[in-house]
Formats: C-alpha cells, structure tokens, sequence
C-alpha cells in the first residue's frame, strides 16, 4: 500500500466512507475564501501543518482540485473542474436539503430533478437517509399558487448580487402591461407566490412585483448602492404592504375580543391587518382580490363567536346569508 493510500485511512475510516468533520470544515472554508495561506488554515482547525495536508490529500483523494503554493508563504484554494465529486454533507445538511428541495413550491419538477440528480453524487452512506426523507415529506400547496420560472428567479438574484439595475415587463393585477426599472432588494415567498421587492427607479418609491407576472427580466449597465428597506426585513415588509392593500372585496369587523386572542385563534397568515380599539376590542380589515378567500376569513372571523359589528361587499353578504 502507497504511503498516500496508507494516510487516506485514519483511524480505521474509508476515504470514501465516514469523513472527521475536520475535513467538512476545511471544505467549507475552501468554498467560502478564493485562497487561504497554510498558516490559517493550521489556525482555524487547530492542527499541524503536516495533518493540514494529508486532509487536503484525503479530499484530492475524493476529486476535489485542490491547487497550493509552495514555499514559507505557500497556501490552498479550491479549483473549480468538470465533474462534481462526492459531496461532503454530514446527516444534518442531508436531510436539510432533502426537505427543501422535495416540498419547493413554485418549481416542483426543477426541484425534484436536482433532488435526482444530488443523490447520485453523494456518498453512500447518505443516500439512503436522503431517499427516505425525500419519499416521506410533503407540503400542503397554496390553492391560488403559480409556478415560478426558475430561470427568471435566478436573473432576479444575480441581478440583485451584482447590483444591478434591471428592465422588466410587468403585467398587473388588472392584466395592464408596462416597462419598469428597478433595484432589486429581495425575492420573497409567501402564500404560494414568489414577490420581488425593489426600488421602482422611476416611481421613486419602494415596490413589490409577483414573479410569475414579471417577463424579459434583464440587467442594464446601471448599478446600484443598496437602500436600506423601511421594515426590519423583506417578509416583514411584504406582509406590512399586503395589510395595508386594498383589493376588491373589502370587508371591516369589530370585534368585542381582543386582538391577541384573534390571532391566536386564526390559522394562516390574514389577508389584512388586526388593530386593537381596547383591551377587550379590536377591528380586523381583510381585502383581497379573491371572493373565496375574503368569504373564508370573515367566516372564519364570525365564527370565534364574539359579538361583532361588520360591514361587507353585497357579494361577501350573499355568500355568507347561507352559512351564519
């Protein structure tokens, strides 16, 4: 046995079986740094120099280029090749990814493809655990979602990275056409649609677009100094807005319960806002372009059996003779 193979093998472990989390920090560090002298890799692992390179050997045994520097000031970095080689995940990263990729909404078949695809270049001893969780989760889909185009989700974000402004065609709500320039902040799930939040450059002004409405997203040649958004972050913000909105159907309530106990007894995100008027008081606004939606909530508002004062649509009032 070569000397290179003899040190592949520390303390009776496979080089391609069960690697020391030791060698999935030092990969980790590769990644996030283009080049790291020995001198602070030894540090940040706490090791010698010599165990510093027969891990990098153990992991050039497992494809990854690695290339380094000779010398006093020598060093390493990760190359980028061809082929991908087995990925180094602990159990944990495992499952993480596996639960993401099998309950993605938006873009089901891409996720279930890459899902594929990832199983086949991890190590042995993980896909197992990884078809398992992938065949046992699930994930209730929005009935009012759309399907994401993953391409324009990823010019989204690298626009955002590289800061750059960027052209889109936006169709609206009321099906109105027209060209926007914006400085992308934030890309936001939530109740089964993908939200872009951006500075419309024209408008001034901060804006949320639905993806799936945005077409020919483009970078320009402008580029951008960050803004700081005015919420303590983009789900909060984009949750703030849609209190705020008014849509189609509006319907108004006061409540003699108070608006803590409202929330508590209420599933799901409330396509409005709760704001208290005393102690044992509160008004709930709930908008939304949907009949559906809007009829459910009142009910399901009307229901929590509190005296209630409320003021609907005819449509909502139509809807609901029936039912309360």
């Amino acid at each position: 046995m070569s000397e290179r193979s003899g040190e592949g093998r520390e303390d009776g472990e496979s080089v391609r079986g069960t690697l020391p989390q030791r060698l999935l920090r030092l990969l980790s560090l590769l990644q996030v740094r283009r080049e790291w002298s020995g001198a602070e890799l030894t540090e940040r692992l706490g090791v010698s120099a010599r165990t510093l390179r027969r891990d990098v050997e153990r992991l050039r045994d497992l494809d990854y280029r690695i290339e380094g520097t000779p010398g006093v000031a020598g060093g390493y970095r990760l190359a980028s090749g061809q082929d991908l080689p087995p990925l180094l995940l602990d159990d944990e990263e495992a499952v993480a990814i596996a639960l993401a990729l099998s309950t993605a909404t938006g873009f089901e078949d891409s996720a279930l493809r890459a899902l594929a695809k990832l199983e086949r270049v991890l190590p042995a001893r993980l896909r197992p655990r990884l078809a398992a969780v992938s065949g046992a989760a699930s994930v209730v889909r929005h009935p009012g979602a759309q399907r994401a185009d993953p391409t324009v989700l990823g010019v989204l974000a690298s626009c955002r990275h590289d800061r750059a402004v960027t052209d889109f065609t936006y169709r609206d709500r009321a099906g109105n056409r027209s060209e926007r320039r914006v400085e992308p902040h934030h890309l936001v799930s939530h109740g089964g649609q993908w939200y872009l939040i951006a500075h419309d450059t024209d408008r001034d002004d901060w804006r949320t677009f639905r993806v799936d409405r945005l077409h020919e997203a483009r970078p320009t040649h402008g580029r951008f100094e960050p803004r700081e958004l005015p919420a303590p972050d983009p789900a909060t913000f984009l949750t703030r807005l849609f209190a705020r909105g008014t849509y189609r159907y509006t319907v108004t309530m006061t409540l003699d319960l108070a608006g803590e106990e409202v929330r508590g007894r209420l599933y799901g995100p409330l396509p409005g806002r709760i704001e208290p008027r005393g102690p044992e008081r509160c008004e709930v606004r709930l908008s939304a372009d949907s009949l559906d939606l809007v009829c459910q909530y009142t009910a399901a508002v009307l229901s929590l059996g509190a005296t209630a004062e409320w003021d609907a649509p005819a449509e909502v009032t139509t809807r609901l003779s029936g039912m309360l």
